[in-house]
């Protein structure tokens, strides 16, 4: 019997982490946990009608308890993960990103809560989670993270979303960090691009736009081909889904990203 790649995706019941649960799950050969705040949404029960392969896993950002449950539900199922797909989404009811402003006028409270599902959720998965990682019969487990191009420094782009930018930027060093701590492991960190998803069509209405200018289905695909393609050689590092040439502010025209 061939092996089965077991998929952990988090924030799976709707936009970029739903896409990417329900593409993985009609690969074949695969088995996806779809993680979420409420495991049984009506998005997570029609994806297992159609796929079977799929297990919804109740998976609260942040929360430890959630956390460890999931990963101890996962270990009883299968008994490891090959590749985690850590996609930051919900808190309680709270949608990421949800504030726009300047720093002089962004409350605390948004940090805090901006910090605890983009930053601290990474930590808590990997936490609970990083044995059954390291049980992965292939040898070379793979962490990607789903951040933004708002976290690069480097390639600053002006939004007014500090909160935002400032959590997916500190998680990126989170990505640089598990890739030099764990030999075997291998980490990347993800721009999806700006996507026409809830979160991503708020953030465009704030900036005179009708609605974000990437598709989910585009998305979807340059996402999982950097994480089909990435290796250890390639890993701990920043990779944009796709080339974009439009010249838009949020446009990035390199495979890279920078930090």
């Amino acid at each position: 019997m061939s092996h089965k790649t077991v998929y952990l995706v988090s924030g799976a019941n709707r936009g970029i982490g739903y896409g990417l649960a329900a593409a993985l799950a009609a690969r074949p050969n695969t088995i996806v946990f779809a993680g979420a705040r409420d495991p049984a949404a009506q998005s997570l029960k029609n994806l297992v009608a159609k796929h079977p392969n799929v297990h919804p896993i109740k998976l609260t950002s942040g929360d430890e308890a959630d956390n460890a449950a999931a990963a101890a539900e996962i270990q009883k199922i299968v008994g490891h993960i090959d590749v985690l797909i850590a996609n930051a989404g919900m808190r309680h009811v709270v949608c990421i990103s949800k504030y726009y402003g300047s720093l002089a006028t962004t409350p605390l409270s948004e940090l805090r809560d901006h910090w605890e599902v983009n930053t601290i959720g990474l930590v808590v998965l990997f936490q609970a989670v990083h044995k059954l990682l390291f049980a992965s019969p292939t040898g070379a487990p793979k962490l990607a993270y789903i951040s933004s191009g708002l976290g690069s420094i480097g390639g600053y782009i002006d939004l007014a979303a500090t909160a935002y930018g400032a959590s997916k930027a500190a998680a990126n060093y989170l990505v640089k960090a598990l890739d030099v701590e764990n030999p075997s492991l291998i980490t990347l960190a993800i721009s999806p691009g700006w996507v026409a998803t809830d979160m991503g069509n708020h953030g465009a209405v704030f900036s005179g736009m009708p609605q974000a200018p990437v598709t989910l289905e585009d998305s979807i695909a340059g996402t999982l081909s950097r994480v089909d393609a990435v290796t250890k050689e390639t890993s701990g590092r920043f990779w944009n889904f796709r080339i974009e040439t439009e010249g838009n502010p949020w446009s990035v025209a390199t495979d890279e990203i920078p930090w």
